[in-house]
């Protein structure tokens, strides 16, 4: 007599019944990876006080009228609304997007030039390398002390004192509604670049030296093989250095409350030093908490986008 055929989507009951519980998997896994578990436990513990509640706590206050002083009275959805017709924080964001422009692809550009610089492994590179490096590991108020130095809007400042010798007349760098921003966004390309070359350095380490040997065998010239081999090959560090440098961009605060204050004009004032203003001298901590939303919002959109151009595989193949 003939047996009825086996159900292959039917699932077996013997495997189900011989299936470990979970209690039985987790022993098991403890068992294993013990010393992870153990490691990772003070880091889960860390970002839950330091990131999780924050940000848990910041939602709720987002709801709510609390000047510090005083109980806090939830108002809906009043502080979101507010935004919508606040004329300095659709301000801060312009200022904080043109920021972003002069900031991020310069940033990205001077890395990549001191990166190939270093890559052609000349005389003297490790010192270069330490020279270019060493903004990145001193303090930045150390650094905007020598930018205000600088670019002073009197004949005392190094960059009017030059200009003087070619004709120019001095130039108030930061007392301009024009030239403010933009040499606070220098001053962050000066800060960031060092960082940015150890990043291009590595990638351009990674790529493999048979690809430049058959290049110039068929002829390319070294900036042919440039544009061909190593900035398409480079794309994955392209993705990571625009990611961190967009972020930085959003989140730029010491530059803005050391040199300029938010002038002249406001025209320095950036999302998160109005937030600043806002939480830490009108005490409207629920508004702020919004305005933090918002930042994180946009990040996340913009990061995303930079994931879905710049975030895929590359192969050298």
């Amino acid at each position: 007599m003939a047996q009825p055929a086996t159900d292959l989507n039917k699932p077996n009951r013997n495997h189900l019944q011989n299936k470990p519980s979970m209690s039985a998997q987790f022993k098991k896994s403890w068992k294993k990876n013990k010393l992870v578990y153990i490691v990772l436990i003070p880091v889960f513990i860390h970002f839950a006080i330091f990131q999780g509640l924050p940000l848990i706590g910041s939602l709720f206050l987002s709801f709510m009228n609390w000047p510090i002083i005083g109980e806090p009275k939830f108002i809906g959805l009043a502080n979101w609304k507010a935004v919508l017709h606040d004329e300095m924080a659709w301000k801060s964001l312009y200022n904080t997007t043109l920021f972003t422009l002069y900031y991020v692809v310069p940033t990205m550009a001077l890395g990549l030039i001191l990166a190939s610089f270093l890559h052609m492994g000349l005389w003297g590179n490790k010192i270069f390398k330490g020279i270019f490096f060493l903004p990145v590991v001193t303090s930045f108020v150390v650094i905007a002390g020598i930018w205000a130095w600088l670019f002073n809007g009197n004949d005392y400042g190094v960059v009017n004192y030059v200009l003087s010798w070619f004709g120019f007349e001095s130039v108030s760098f930061f007392s301009s509604k024009k030239m403010a921003l933009i040499t606070l966004a220098f001053l962050s390309v000066f800060k960031v670049a060092g960082s940015t070359m150890i990043y291009y350095l590595a990638g351009l380490n990674s790529i493999p030296r048979h690809l430049y040997e058959s290049a110039s065998i068929d002829g390319a010239t070294g900036w042919k093989s440039f544009w061909l081999i190593t900035f398409p090959l480079l794309k994955p560090t392209h993705f990571y250095v625009a990611i961190f440098t967009t972020i930085g961009s959003f989140q730029v605060f010491d530059s803005a409350y050391l040199l300029t204050g938010g002038g002249p004009d406001y025209s320095t004032t950036t999302i998160v030093y109005y937030m600043y203003t806002v939480a830490f001298t009108s005490l409207r901590l629920g508004y702020a908490s919004v305005l933090a939303y918002i930042l994180f919002m946009i990040i996340l959109v913009i990061s995303l986008i930079q994931r879905k151009y710049f975030g895929k595989e590359v192969s050298y193949y």
